[in-house]
């Protein structure tokens, strides 16, 4: 279990939520992550679907019906964050805007 979780809102991002993912779960610190995916028509959905296979304990995944936009992504992914118990939220982007590396000293802080 990690008292921390990172919201991924994501909408054709094939080329980066590999290792995105991966790159978050090779970090000092255990972190989850929620993937909030508006139904990317790129196959987003389809390479988080299968590491999950391999991180079935971290990675989570909203699949949502459609384009719905990135407000409500993170509110979904917030909320599920708080009914599922974590002490920490943090979102980011799945185009490394955001560096993950940063995680650490974020939570730290």
């Amino acid at each position: 279990m990690s008292d921390s979780i990172i919201v991924i809102p994501t909408y054709n991002e094939k080329e980066n939520i590999e290792r995105m993912i991966r790159t978050i779960f090779r970090l000092p610190k255990k972190f989850h992550i929620l993937i909030v995916d508006d139904n990317s028509p790129d196959g987003t959905a389809g390479i988080v679907r299968n590491l999950k296979k391999e991180f079935p304990d971290q990675l989570f995944m909203i699949e949502r019906e459609g384009k719905m936009g990135l407000g409500t992504a993170y509110l979904a992914g917030f909320s599920w964050a708080l009914e599922n118990s974590y002490q920490y939220i943090f979102e980011m982007d799945a185009d490394f805007s955001h560096d993950p590396n940063e995680l650490i000293n974020l939570y730290k802080a």
